[in-house]
């Protein structure tokens, strides 16, 4: 086994939900993320679609036993001495399938090893193992230190409620709804003032309509600045649900801008530009609205991207008119105005 250390870190990340153009909903999750020699360690397992077990929405008496479990204070999960380092965002069954390694003690120092792709409590190495990944050696201090971080404060739940504002009712109701169905919480009103600090605390985006004011915005930033709240804001673009989706899913991304994986899109003359820093699967959704206010959506693109800058040619009578384009990866949204 090699003697080189790897650096061990953790960092928030999202699993990014959403309202996709065929109608199915994607739940959205938030957790922690491992990184290994400043690199998150999902980037290395291709395009999967998984989030770690220190997922902020599992109840704390879970979310603490994993952490211990990941300090060898417990014993492991599954036979063989495996953890599972990465299972399905939907429900987290293990026979959906997870990235399982096992972890173990060597002096002072932990050992990640022997990655695998698990459905069973058994798992045949031969043929469902990672050969390029690992093993990793960590310092035992350094990486103790990051997870009991997570213990020692209380843990920091993401605040995955949205206030929403805006004067058209049918549309923010259906907002609502489909921001719930995705697993983030949200609420219509019509302003803030007067509003106790500690209910305005439980919010992480403020999304506007498009006939909101300036004014009024301006009053609502005044209401969360006053409280000392951070917030992130969103001018909606248009009237059309799973674009207002992609935005606000953009806005709650805490996860660091050098660990993600869609960092650029640019939308204009019949193109759009695409930056990934690693393999992955792009979608990339145009939305438009027709001279009657009628929504439309048409998938432009669906294909694995190699690490870098792309320009993709979309359908003209996608984007005609007032249009917008909504690129995604498993783990992150962007969303631009078709600029002509």
């Amino acid at each position: 086994m090699s003697a080189a250390y790897a650096t061990f870190g953790l960092a928030p990340a999202m699993r990014a939900g959403g309202v996709l153009a065929n109608g199915d909903f994607q739940l959205h999750r938030d957790f922690v993320d491992f990184i290994v020699d400043s690199r998150p360690l999902l980037f290395q397992l291709s395009d999967l679609d998984a989030v770690s077990p220190l997922a902020s929405d599992v109840p704390p008496a879970i979310f603490t036993a994993q952490v211990r479990s990941l300090l060898g204070e417990t014993d492991a999960p599954l036979p063989g001495g495996r953890h599972v380092i990465y299972g399905c965002p939907e429900c987290e069954d293990l026979a959906c399938g997870a990235v399982t390694a096992v972890i173990e003690r060597d002096g002072d120092d932990f050992i990640w090893r022997d990655f695998a792709w698990q459905t069973e409590e058994t798992v045949d190495l031969r043929l469902n193992g990672y050969h390029g990944i690992g093993p990793f050696r960590f310092r035992g201090a350094e990486y103790r230190a990051a997870l009991d971080s997570l213990l020692q404060e209380e843990t920091q739940r993401a605040r995955r409620r949205v206030l929403l504002i805006g004067a058209r009712v049918a549309v923010l109701a259906k907002l609502a709804a489909a921001l719930r169905s995705i697993g983030i919480g949200a609420d219509i009103t019509h302003g803030v003032g007067g509003v106790p600090a500690d209910e305005l605390r439980g919010y992480g985006a403020v999304a506007f309509g498009r006939a909101i004011s300036e004014e009024e915005r301006a009053a609502v930033r005044r209401s969360f600045d006053r409280a000392g709240i951070e917030v992130a804001y969103v001018d909606g673009l248009a009237p059309i649900v799973p674009l207002l989706v992609a935005q606000i899913e953009h806005a709650l991304d805490r996860s660091p801008l050098a660990q993600r994986r869609l960092v650029r899109l640019v939308a204009a003359d019949g193109e759009a530009g695409v930056e990934v820093t690693s393999p992955c699967r792009v979608r990339l959704t145009a939305y438009r609205l027709d001279r009657l206010y009628r929504s439309h959506a048409q998938e432009v693109f669906d294909g694995v991207l190699e690490a870098g800058r792309h320009r993709i040619a979309l359908d003209a009578k996608a984007v005609k008119g007032e249009s917008f384009v909504v690129a995604r990866t498993s783990g992150s949204v962007l969303v631009e105005a078709m600029a002509r």
